[in-house]
């Protein structure tokens, strides 16, 4: 049975009063903006970028200042717990039966690899930039051959999070034909990672998941 929005919905609402006050919300907002990814479709832009919410609505904590994180950093933690928690396989099953293809497209494109753009920016040479797109593939494809699961997503989100910079901060044209590539794998692969983080979590309704950075103050979650 395919994950989708409205299956997931139907589970939360019925579940929902077993749930924390933390888990509770960040399922609904996550979900929230699934549902708003799969209007969208036909868009592909708009589709990434809401699934991309949906997935920063799931991972994202308060943290305090001394112990900030960066953002990769945080999610990748996110996804070590998730491959942790998850007895279904919904993880592995992605990585090794439904976009082993795909992944390995992706991993040799460039154009979301960040030291890539740190060259044409001026900040590495030709030369820093190749040798470290060597470095990481070799350790993306050691990671494949041992089928480490939680490196191989860390190692696909660390690209799909420079798309995401692309895409957020305006660099990139809406419907570019030159990106269409790394943007169609991109939400292909998010469309089904969402709703399966979404539903690890709901699974594991007993595990501490954190203080939202945003927490509701007034009248945000009205269950539907």
């Amino acid at each position: 049975m395919e994950l989708n929005y409205q299956l997931l919905k139907e589970r939360q609402r019925a579940e929902r009063t077993k749930y924390s006050e933390n888990l509770a919300l960040r399922v609904h907002r996550s979900l929230s903006w699934l549902d708003r990814a799969e209007q969208a479709e036909g868009d592909l832009d708009a589709q990434f970028i809401f699934l991309w919410i949906a997935f920063n609505a799931a991972y994202a904590n308060e943290i305090d200042d001394h112990h900030r994180f960066t953002e990769q950093e945080t999610f990748r933690n996110f996804i070590d717990r998730l491959c942790q928690l998850d007895e279904e396989k919904l993880l592995s099953d992605l990585v090794w039966k439904e976009f082993t293809g795909s992944i390995r497209v992706l991993l040799s494109n460039q154009y979301v690899f960040q030291p890539f753009w740190d060259f044409h920016n001026g900040k590495k040479s030709e030369q820093e930039w190749q040798s470290d797109f060597k470095t990481a593939n070799a350790f993306a494809h050691k990671a494949l051959g041992h089928k480490n699961t939680s490196a191989v997503l860390s190692v696909i989100f660390s690209r799909l999070y420079t798309l995401r910079n692309q895409t957020m901060h305006g660099g990139a044209t809406w419907n570019s034909a030159v990106n269409r590539d790394q943007m169609r794998d991109a939400v292909a692969f998010m469309s089904k990672f969402v709703p399966s983080i979404v539903t690890i979590m709901m699974d594991s309704s007993e595990e501490l998941w954190g203080e939202p950075c945003f927490p509701v103050i007034e009248g945000e979650y009205l269950p539907k």
